[in-house]
């Protein structure tokens, strides 16, 4: 007790700390704000009711931090620049350069890297924004617009996303923690007193048991999410004696830390955005007047609004990402060669490839049961879903997921900061 309140003190008195704490609240303040402004014509009664029943929206308002449930003028939120991050780190993959980029180049490879990201963000958002005020226009929830009126709305929808991805940015660097995830966050957080309200209003006594379960999936998801997020496997290393003049150094041993959750919430955002797009664009597609094209979206569509195939695909996805993201942001053979650079090694381990392939193994490893967790976690709700007909309960269990993770990094990052102060 008397260690937090030494911190919070610290917090409070600190004035770099307390700068860096005021601008994030100053810019989650601007974006509830914008988020607040609505575009021009939109009807407001079909609109909540249009919401209330489509679980897909649902999922998107997330990513846009609430803006999407009343069509404001950042109405895509977030989801240009995270699809545009995810194309950028597939592309790392199959373009050597740009692996090279990414992760040999240093600060200034990855400025550039993100550059290319910010540059993408722009095509992105003009796609997003187009299929949406499409498909907002043919369901009546804004009133009819002419060519003029429909670039004008696209302008500025897209000059939104395109603000929020600064702001994020700037989050990001003059802030505490991840700028995006933060604005994802805000925008759930948000929601909750709208979804309390909504649960006690229409509270029914014979509810009871599916809310207490939804409580106990919720309990399951913050305790799995916390304990994932902190397990890690420690791998000895040790430091070789070297003597220099009439001094002996090295000789000490100490470890690696691995986590088993590597990833982080990355996964579960890049899965929700990659079912969330063809979603978006077979909407799209089902509204044309072409029998061959709309049949097949609509073949598609119903096949996604399967709870037992979107969960199967949703399930595999995380897992995928949990592998792919931790395999771009940990390279074995970059750690290797440091500790061999450096005059360590790992007990019974010969350095250089040897080492690189061991750290390879137990990554694989750690990270199977990480990504079969956070994959089991992601898709709970839905079964939940599925078994008592409660919509809620998916929204819920993926904005909870994403809330506690981003939490947890949150305060990771706000002790490393104290802890540099204190020393």
């Amino acid at each position: 007790m008397d260690t937090f309140l030494t911190k919070l003190k610290l917090l409070v008195t600190d004035t770099t700390l307390r700068n860096r704490i005021l601008f994030v609240l100053g810019a989650l303040a601007l974006f509830r704000v914008l988020a607040a402004i609505p575009i021009p014509g939109v009807n407001v009664a079909q609109l909540e009711q249009f919401f209330a029943n489509n679980q897909f929206l649902g999922l998107l308002n997330i990513f846009s931090g609430g803006g999407l449930s009343n069509l404001s003028i950042v109405l895509l939120g977030v989801g240009p620049y995270i699809t545009a991050s995810i194309i950028m780190q597939l592309l790392t993959i199959m373009i050597p350069k740009l692996k090279a980029l990414y992760q040999e180049e240093g600060e200034a490879g990855r400025k550039r890297f993100a550059q290319y990201s910010r540059l993408l963000t722009l095509p992105m958002a003009l796609l997003q924004g187009f299929g949406f005020l499409v498909l907002f226009e043919r369901q009546g929830l804004v009133d009819s617009l002419g060519t003029f009126n429909f670039v004008v709305n696209l302008g500025i929808i897209t000059a939104g996303s395109l603000l929020l991805m600064w702001i994020g940015e700037l989050i990001s660097e003059f802030g505490i923690g991840n700028g995006v995830s933060l604005l994802i966050f805000a925008g759930i957080v948000a929601s909750f007193p709208q979804t309390i309200s909504r649960l006690v209003f229409s509270f029914d006594v014979s509810q009871v048991p599916l809310y207490l379960g939804f409580l106990v999936v919720g309990l399951i998801i913050i305790g799995g999410v916390v304990t994932m997020t902190e397990a890690e496997r420690p791998v000895p290393v040790t430091y070789a004696k070297r003597v220099r003049g009439m001094r002996v150094y090295g000789g000490t041993a100490t470890y690696l830390p691995l986590r088993v959750n590597q990833a982080g919430v990355i996964p579960i955002i890049f899965a929700l955005s990659i079912l969330l797009f063809p979603q978006m664009i077979f909407n799209f597609l089902a509204g044309l007047n072409i029998p061959a094209i709309n049949a097949i979206a609509t073949t598609v569509l119903a096949g996604l609004q399967n709870s037992l195939v979107y969960g199967l695909i949703y399930f595999i996805l995380v897992f995928l990402f949990t592998y792919f993201y931790t395999a771009v942001t940990f390279d074995p053979d970059t750690i290797a060669n440091n500790l061999q650079k450096s005059g360590a090694f790992i007990p019974g381990v010969r350095p250089g490839p040897s080492t690189s392939q061991y750290l390879g193994n137990v990554l694989t490893r750690i990270t199977l049961v990480g990504a079969l967790f956070l994959g089991f976690i992601a898709v709970l709700p839905i079964v939940m879903q599925s078994i008592t007909g409660i919509q809620a309960l998916a929204l819920g269990g993926t904005a909870l997921l994403i809330v506690v993770s981003v939490v947890l990094d949150l305060v990771r990052r706000i002790d490393a900061q104290i802890s540099i102060r204190e020393y």
